[in-house]
């Protein structure tokens, strides 16, 4: 799971909420996170393999959603990796972790962990947070028609760059003068805490907005493409709606509960004495959505794979496939063409003038086949409503 906490509890002076939280059933907590982790990471790769009897999953042409969408997943595997790996360190050696509490010069190795794999999986689903909110404005802007491949270089520029930029500013004040003696006091933490759930809350209350300005523009365009708006346009536009709800419900199931827990455990740190028994609800309340968390974060990258794709099956094909090569198929499609010059063709002005008048119905196909990527049925109604099938 992905917690500030776990960098706090890498202070020898941690205070009293995440000593609470930490050393609950340590060994159950961490068999859940592996648990948890590795069933995800299983059905992750499952989702994204190829599968038999299908062919493979289409990239829209000038289109960076799709990559996004692909990047989002490799963050959560690389996450949950990292899930995995601190948990089994800390269910294999107890002795090593225990010394994590012993503030030392003499052995840097169990702090050293400690702080490298927290920061490890809090970088990866923080860039996950990124990606998703990338994911949405480059929604709006292909219906729009303003993005491209183009604007992945910047996508990367600013998930990778704010990543790295918000985990260590958090980290540098919040082990400040040094890690073997971090400040007491909340005061020294809020930064990290503000810098963890920053990119979180983004997605929260700008990717709503943002994904509902786009179905918006999706009906326009559905409108606007022929004059009028079929059940296959309003199915389509509905589809895509779902998918965008689908999005933001898995974000919400999975990070809901860090949001409570993290409220519960702020609010222990401001009493005087967190043991009190006027306190107790509260505590069962952190230490029930701290075993929560351990289920539902490391779970998002399969459940995102839902969200996107849907199920694909359990058919993967491993077989290589050799791909066309472009000029290939354009040398062997002039095969057997007649090379003398070709009479005049006094349609071809009419012609012309039919490819430029439906110009913007094929942006228009582009920019949704984008947005409904990985929805078969979609492709289908999109392509039977389009003017080109239609016989124009």
């Amino acid at each position: 799971m992905a917690s500030p906490r776990l960098e706090t509890y890498c202070c020898p002076n941690r205070d009293a909420a995440t000593q609470l939280v930490m050393n609950f059933q340590p060994q159950v907590f961490c068999g859940v996170c592996i648990g948890s982790a590795s069933v995800s990471l299983l059905f992750t790769i499952l989702q994204l393999l190829p599968k038999k009897g299908q062919g493979p999953r289409k990239m829209p042409k000038a289109s960076s959603s799709s990559t996004i969408l692909l990047l989002i997943s490799i963050c959560d595997i690389l996450g949950g990796l990292g899930i995995i790996f601190r948990s089994s360190v800390w269910l294999g050696f107890p002795s090593f972790i225990g010394n994590i509490s012993v503030a030392n010069g003499t052995d840097m190795w169990p702090s050293a962990f400690c702080v490298g794999s927290a920061m490890w999986i809090q970088l990866l689903y923080s860039a996950g947070f990124w990606w998703l909110f990338c994911y949405a404005v480059d929604s709006y802007l292909v219906v729009r028609r303003s993005a491209g491949l183009s604007t992945i270089v910047l996508y990367h520029m600013m998930t990778w760059g704010l990543a790295v930029m918000l985990c260590v500013e958090g980290i540098a004040l919040l082990y400040y003068p040094s890690l073997s003696s971090c400040e007491n006091g909340v005061e020294h933490a809020v930064p990290h805490y503000i810098t963890t759930y920053a990119p979180m809350l983004l997605v929260l209350v700008v990717n709503p907005i943002l994904f509902r300005r786009t179905v918006s523009a999706v009906a326009s365009l559905l409108k606007g493409r022929q004059g009028i708006y079929t059940e296959n346009e309003r199915r389509l536009g509905t589809e895509i709606q779902i998918r965008f709800f689908k999005i933001m419900l898995v974000f919400v199931i999975c990070w809901s509960s860090n949001i409570i827990n993290e409220s519960l455990l702020f609010y222990l740190e401001m009493q005087p004495d967190i043991n009190e028994m006027l306190l107790k609800n509260i505590r069962s309340a952190a230490l029930i959505t701290w075993i929560i968390m351990g289920v539902l974060n490391p779970m998002q990258g399969f459940l995102f794979t839902l969200a996107f794709y849907g199920w694909t099956g359990w058919r993967v094909d491993l077989k290589w496939r050799k791909r066309e090569i472009p000029w290939e198929s354009m040398s062997s499609s002039t095969v057997g063409e007649n090379t003398y010059p070709s009479p005049v063709n006094y349609q071809s002005n009419i012609h012309d003038s039919k490819k430029i008048s439906t110009t913007d119905s094929q942006q228009t196909d582009e920019a949704i086949s984008i947005l409904s990527e990985g929805n078969s049925s979609s492709d289908e109604r999109l392509t039977r409503s389009s003017p080109i099938y239609q016989g124009w």
